[in-house]
């Protein structure tokens, strides 16, 4: 009869795949393609069933329930065959053998050069200090001596936060530079200080090569005592040099910023060019009045520099961009 020929063709593919089933997944794909209830082969053989003549009924039902079981029998006898393969491949396991080295992730390459300069700027005997990213005008704007009329407190050139203003009771943003961080120490703090504060600043650039809306600064501040803007070349040389080699020059260009005076522009020279790396001077004794300290006694240089800048050089990235595009096959050279 060709519906039984049928049933034992069926009942041959399913013990078969059965057998060659090599796991748990594999069998379990091969009981859904032969008795899954929805597609499963075995419902066209109960369609079989119902185009039996009244005479056949009697023996195609009967192996239909033989083949059905058979293949039920099959599929439960392999899996726990397959328990018993996995038990007994996990009781040969030796437990001596070294393990795989797991992977793991690393410090993204800007928190790595952050990381550097803490170290280095703490055998300087800098001490590491940390302040908010959001601020208030007093702090990123007033005690730095710019007064609210100066272009840099433009609306247009910082990242107020509106939403934020009515909680904190006046304007606030995110701080367009770490000098922030400098005023709040020296509101706590008596002379002398040696500090430098690592961090995100916000400015509203245009996006390029070289800039970005969203970047990281190293703020250094030294209040003591007769400090000269010698001392603050130094530091800077010194700095360079540990971080980037021996053969780094530092210069310094007249230039002009409402919380140092004088005031330099730092350009750091590596190989065949220069590059601008911050801005530095020493402290305006208006800051210095800002905080409590007297000027007349008291001196002190600060130094900003564009912590990116030196990541580019330190690891040959020409666009800045590159470090904000979490493309993995660029960060994991680092």
């Amino acid at each position: 009869m060709d519906i039984l020929n049928a049933f034992n063709e069926f009942e041959t593919s399913a013990l078969q795949s059965i057998s060659a089933a090599k796991d748990a997944d594999a069998l379990e794909r091969v009981r859904v393609e032969f008795m899954g209830q929805k597609n499963g082969k075995v419902r066209d053989l109960q369609k079989l069933v119902g185009t039996a003549t009244p005479e056949q009924k009697p023996a195609v039902g009967k192996r239909f329930n033989e083949v059905r079981m058979s293949v039920s029998a099959a599929l439960d006898a392999r899996v726990e065959q397959l328990k018993t393969q996995t038990t007994k491949a996990a009781s040969e396991f030796d437990v001596t053998l070294p393990g795989e080295r797991p992977r793991i992730g690393h410090l993204h390459p800007i928190m790595q050069v952050m990381s550097e300069f803490r170290e280095l700027m703490g055998r300087f005997g800098f001490t590491v200090v940390d302040g908010p990213e959001i601020e208030d005008e007093h702090h990123n704007f007033e005690a730095l001596n710019i007064p609210e009329d100066h272009p840099a407190r433009d609306p247009l050139d910082n990242f107020y936060i509106a939403c934020a203003a009515t909680a904190a009771g006046g304007p606030v943003l995110l701080r367009s530079q770490t000098s922030t961080v400098q005023i709040r120490t020296m509101e706590n703090t008596k002379p002398p200080v040696r500090i430098v504060s690592l961090g995100r600043v916000y400015r509203p650039d245009t996006i390029d090569a070289t800039h970005s809306c969203m970047f990281h600064q190293m703020e250094g501040l030294m209040v003591d005592r007769h400090v000269t803007m010698a001392q603050l070349k130094t530091v800077l040389s010194l700095f360079a040099r540990s971080f980037l080699g021996p053969d780094v020059e530092i210069r310094f260009r007249p230039s002009f910023f409402p919380f140092t005076e004088p005031s330099v522009e730092v350009d750091m020279k590596w190989g065949d060019s220069w590059m601008e790396i911050g801005g530095a001077g020493m402290v305006d004794p208006n800051v210095f009045a800002a905080v409590g300290y007297d000027p007349e006694e008291f001196t002190g240089f600060a130094f900003g520099l564009g912590i990116e800048r030196f990541c580019m050089k330190h690891y040959g990235v020409d666009d800045i961009r590159r470090f904000y595009e979490n493309d993995m096959r660029f960060l994991s050279q680092f």
